[in-house]
């Protein structure tokens, strides 16, 4: 489909699933904290891709569903995390053959991906919106999942959180220096942080196919008004299955 300039608009259906994507994170993260239950709207990406996964949460099912379980693409894993476990990016580098980037400031989790992840550069970043400053992270010991860039959210999980200054870093400079041109899948999930992150983003340079982006009601808004003035569109099918993450494509490449 040939690009236009037309701005992206949510239209009435969406409106209403955002609604209760709304309400689902809600009652997720008030009744449930840590335990995980699969929304029922999961139910056939879970028959068809599960019911193993190694994300989180559904997420593993709709990124095959969407790449049809596509071979060698690149990805980006901002906030990566463990090597395996709520992993988004596990599957595609050990059974489709992906290779890319894990940006985690939380260097505990390196020396895993350099055994088990070959294809998989390990970075020890903070995305931000600048480079090559300091920035102030929030850590849980037996939580870190919920590390933040803010003391107050990360609080509301534990009441031990210890501050680190880890490095700062653009997505923009760490894809020049690592000699990257084009994105396939970005996943990103860095506890509020995310509009500071794609601040420092020309998605539309890099132009992922996919984004698995967590969002927060804090920030949902922002993300929407972003991917809105670069020419991205909420990929419907995943809104009521996953309550925890929005999925954007490209306006040009949606059906």
């Amino acid at each position: 489909m040939p690009r236009t300039n037309r701005v992206p608009r949510l239209d009435l259906i969406e409106i209403v699933l955002l609604g209760s994507l709304v309400a689902g994170a809600v009652w997720g993260y008030t009744l449930l904290r840590w335990q995980i239950v699969p929304s029922p709207e999961a139910a056939d990406y879970r028959r068809v891709y599960g019911p193993a996964r190694n994300s989180e949460h559904g997420e593993e099912w709709f990124i095959r569903h969407f790449f049809q379980d596509r071979r060698g693409g690149f990805f980006l894993d901002v906030g990566a995390n463990h090597y395996r476990d709520h992993s988004n990016t596990y599957y595609l580098e050990t059974v489709l053959g992906w290779e890319g980037i894990a940006v985690e400031p939380l260097t505990d989790f390196e020396a895993d991906y350099v055994r088990y992840r070959p294809k998989t550069r390990f970075r020890p970043f903070f995305v931000s919106d600048v480079s090559n400053e300091l920035a102030r992270m929030y850590v849980l010991d037996d939580h870190s999942l919920v590390s933040s860039g803010s003391g107050e959210f990360t609080s509301r999980y534990g009441d031990d959180a210890q501050a680190v200054d880890v490095p700062t870093i653009t997505l923009n400079d760490l894809l020049d220096h690592e000699g990257v041109e084009r994105v396939d899948f970005l996943s990103m999930d860095i506890e509020l942080w995310e509009p500071k992150a794609l601040a420092g983003f020309d998605i539309e340079r890099f132009r992922p196919a996919l984004v698995c982006i967590e969002a927060h009601p804090e920030v949902r808004q922002q993300l929407l008004d972003y991917f809105a003035r670069h020419g991205y569109v909420l990929d419907g099918r995943y809104l009521r299955a996953d309550v925890w993450n929005l999925y954007f494509r490209p306006l040009e490449e949606a059906d």
